[in-house]
């Protein structure tokens, strides 16, 4: 009898090391580089933006945890081709600059110590969406271009909804990296044709 008590304790005291060893919740920051586009858009091309924010990892036990984040994310799509400006076919280099605040609700399965996979929904409210012409250029020739920067966020919906995949691998310091595609499901255009954001992601944050 002695002996199963002891044994029964002993257990529980390692169970309770373990735990001890194992934080419920890290609090980070992380930023890092965008490259997106808006799908279905005829002669579409990536943008090149950012994200920054902050992430709260919240563990269930050593191999996964819940990380919900809220980031500003700057993406958007560019465009190099034909346009009809000031009753003119010219060439033109725009994009289109879409600012969201993006609230991931990552899930994440640990494979071995650091490494991670990670998926789960995202939500995104738009706060700013901008059209601008870069350059024009008329048989060869390039015209002036003044305050070409105009407001579009009267054609967008303000919200969209998206599924991240992604990985990720954190450092015993509390450095972490991850990698992030986001599959947008939601219609951001109000007109025209349909169109959805998809966002690669590459980041980089610390986790105290």
């Amino acid at each position: 009898m002695k002996k199963t008590t002891l044994s029964l304790i002993t257990v529980l005291a390692l169970g309770f090391t373990a735990n001890a060893q194992t934080p419920d919740v890290k609090i980070g920051v992380k930023g890092g580089l965008n490259i997106s586009n808006l799908t279905n858009t005829t002669h579409g091309s990536s943008l090149t933006g950012f994200h920054i924010g902050g992430v709260a990892e919240i563990f269930v036990n050593q191999k996964f945890s819940i990380q919900p984040e809220i980031l500003f994310s700057y993406q958007g799509s560019a465009y190099d081709g034909p346009y009809m400006l000031d009753n003119k076919l010219v060439n033109i280099d725009s994009k289109t600059e879409l600012g969201y605040i993006n609230i991931p609700v990552m899930a994440k399965y640990y494979i071995v110590k650091g490494l991670n996979l990670q998926v789960g929904p995202q939500f995104g409210f738009l706060t700013n969406a901008k059209y601008k012409i870069d350059s024009a250029t008329l048989l060869g020739h390039p015209l002036p271009i003044e305050d070409s920067s105009v407001s579009v966020k009267d054609a967008y919906n303000t919200f969209d909804f998206g599924i991240n995949f992604g990985a990720g691998y954190e450092l015993p310091v509390g450095v972490f990296f991850d990698a992030r595609y986001n599959v947008g499901l939601t219609n951001v255009n109000k007109y025209g044709n349909s169109s959805n954001n998809g966002v690669f992601q590459l980041s980089v944050g610390y986790k105290f």
